[in-house]
């Protein structure tokens, strides 16, 4: 009897129950499409942080910290890391978060009429053999991807060889010096002489336009380093620092154990600085924090910006719901008198009513989910470029909030329900 009365009404008022269904699926949708998407947007920010470079500098222990991304303090000169080391860093617990790296050598050169000019050695699209028997391609072909080309091409050390002495130079150093793209420059350095030929000529927009960049081990040899790295520039994917990240960077010790392995664990840019500093010899790594702060600050207002969407649309399902649920009450004012002229209790009569909202929630809750699921994918591929992962706690988040907001979308009518008399409503008073 029970089923046989829930199946009446929602045959009986099937325009209400699809608009109740419909805003429900509005609801549920866009609070599908925020969470999903603020449950990753983590590491869809830190992707895109990481075209603008990187955000840990290592440096020798005896060379001082770096204070921002391209300038140092002090002199570091007679400090170097070991360049057969630098694979150790995709060797540590967060490995996978490591998404590129180069070493620096900076040396000096002076040209053939007498200008004295920087020298920096590094990777460009370097192709090396880990440890753990992986292979990797890294430089700063991708982490200097704001660099503008004004002549030639990015170096590649996998098409010159890397005995070829290439070289790219800054547009400054290009125009003092009359040099083109195809040109030949000869330099000294302090142990050898090259010539370099100029494959490219870049806008940095910086120091480095007055700069020359060439292949490592080039600087090495003109500077008399064999293996020998001044710096090495790091871009990982990182979690946002809390009180708990920023503890430990001052001090592992002070930590208690079950804080050092939820800190060690956790992918910090203080605990990656950490496990890289136990990887390499004598080094000190550091956050650039311009990028780190950068990182948490814009993660932390798009994620507050998600929830706000969510609170918002969950708030107008509910008033569109307490409309909806109170109208059909209203209108089935003489049948749930009748019912309980003839014996039906409040509860009864209640359960009857929730258990067809419910039943309209789930279908509206379902429909919702999977449109929430393809917007999410939409705001994906629009504004990262990639699509949105799907966690599996959206599930049972997105059902908790959809049962929550029809109970209290639908709490006025229960209360207006509860206060029916049968004998106002069958005499039509």
């Amino acid at each position: 009897m029970f089923l046989r009365m829930i199946r009446g009404t929602l045959f009986r008022q099937w325009k209400k129950m699809i608009m109740i269904a419909f805003t429900i699926a509005l609801g549920a949708s866009l609070a599908t499409a925020m969470l999903s998407v603020m449950l990753d947007v983590g590491d869809k920010v830190n992707q895109e942080l990481k075209t603008y470079g990187a955000n840990i500098t290592v440096v020798p222990k005896s060379a001082s910290v770096l204070n921002n991304l391209y300038e140092m303090e002090g002199d570091s000169a007679g400090s170097y890391l070991r360049e057969d080391e630098l694979g150790k860093i995709k060797t540590i617990f967060w490995a996978f978060n490591i998404v590129d790296y180069a070493p620096f050598l900076r040396t000096t050169a002076t040209t053939a009429d007498g200008t004295e000019a920087a020298v920096v050695g590094s990777w460009f699209h370097h192709r090396m053999e880990l440890p753990t028997g992986e292979t990797l391609n890294a430089g700063i072909t991708s982490l200097r991807n704001w660099w503008e080309l004004t002549e030639g091409e990015w170096l590649d050390e996998q098409k010159s060889g890397d005995d070829a002495e290439a070289a790219m130079i800054g547009t400054l150093l290009a125009e003092r010096l009359g040099l083109h793209a195809g040109d030949t420059l000869h330099v000294t350095g302090t142990a050898a002489e090259k010539d370099l030929k100029i494959v490219g000529i870049f806008d940095a927009g910086g120091d480095e336009d007055d700069q020359i960049y060439t292949m490592l081990n080039t600087a090495q040899a003109l500077g008399g380093l064999d293996g020998c790295v001044d710096s090495i520039e790091v871009s990982a994917l990182t979690t946002p620092e809390n009180e708990l990240a920023e503890r430990a960077a001052k001090d592992p010790s002070s930590l208690t154990v079950a804080q050092y392995e939820t800190w060690y664990c956790t992918a910090y840019a203080s605990s990656i600085c950490w496990q890289i500093q136990e990887a390499v010899t004598d080094c000190v790594a550091a956050p650039v924090r311009q990028v780190a702060d950068s990182e948490g600050a814009i993660l932390e207002k798009t994620q507050l910006l998600m929830i706000l969407i969510t609170i918002l649309s969950l708030i107008g399902a509910a008033l569109g719901i307490c409309n909806l649920v109170t109208a059909s009450v209203m209108e089935r004012s003489g049948e749930i008198g009748l019912m309980k002229a003839i014996g039906a209790q409040n509860g009864a009569v209640s359960l009857l009513v929730l258990t067809e909202i419910f039943l309209t929630a789930i279908i509206g809750g379902v429909l919702g989910f999977f449109a929430g699921w393809g917007f999410a994918q939409l705001i994906g591929h629009t504004v990262f470029g990639s699509a949105i992962t799907m966690r599996g706690m959206v599930i049972p988040i997105v059902a908790v909030l959809v049962a929550l907001v029809t109970l209290i979308g639908s709490i006025p009518a229960i209360r207006m329900l509860l206060r029916l008399q049968p004998a106002e409503v069958l005499h039509g008073r």
